[in-house]
């Protein structure tokens, strides 16, 4: 890709993530607006490596970035299941940071939420860092610490706002689960 093209993709998708982040933003120190930048950090690296995407695909570097991209999968989708299916959903809970998935009105702790308090969180770190891996440079080793620190910040924003939602069971859950990878982090 060129520099205009990249920049046009990193323009058009930064729009697409202001517009649905739009609320979280108003409210900094949500989760969403952490969340924000994360995802921009991501979008960043994204457009830097797509141009390198299928180039030398059995290289150490390529093989450990689609173990991450394909690992991504795993936690997402474990994690909205056990969302959609124990989350009781509510699309009146009051708060405009939330998307529609997120006005959850139980804890779940079940699925991927027995072992990790952030599958969701936990699948965008996999995902950046595996497209990080595509081409290793010091703009991407920039970019994906910048994801990875936004992320964590976006889970304690998160924890935070649970606890406030839930109070106590959300504390004791926090004390028997990890932030990200079982048993570790």
């Amino acid at each position: 890709m060129n520099t205009i093209t990249e920049w046009i993709a990193f323009g058009g998708g930064s729009i697409l993530l202001l517009a649905g982040s739009r609320r979280a933003l108003t409210h900094w120190g949500s989760h969403g607006s952490y969340r924000f930048v994360a995802w921009e950090a991501m979008l960043a690296l994204l457009v830097l490596n797509i141009s390198v995407w299928g180039d030398d695909p059995l290289s150490a570097h390529q093989i450990v970035s689609w173990i991450l991209l394909a690992a991504s999968i795993v936690p997402v989708a474990a994690g909205a299941r056990a969302l959609w299916h124990h989350g009781a959903l509510d699309r009146r809970r009051e708060d405009p940071t939330l998307f529609r998935y997120e006005k959850t009105t139980r804890l779940v702790t079940t699925g991927a939420y027995r072992y990790i308090r952030h599958p969701l969180y936990g699948s965008l770190l996999l995902l950046a860092w595996g497209i990080f891996f595509k081409r290793i440079g010091l703009l991407t080793a920039v970019l994906v610490a910048v994801a990875t620190v936004f992320l964590t910040l976006t889970a304690r924003a998160d924890e935070r706002e649970c606890v406030t939602y839930f109070g106590p069971d959300y504390a004791d859950y926090m004390k028997r689960t990890k932030m990200f990878i079982p048993f570790v982090w």
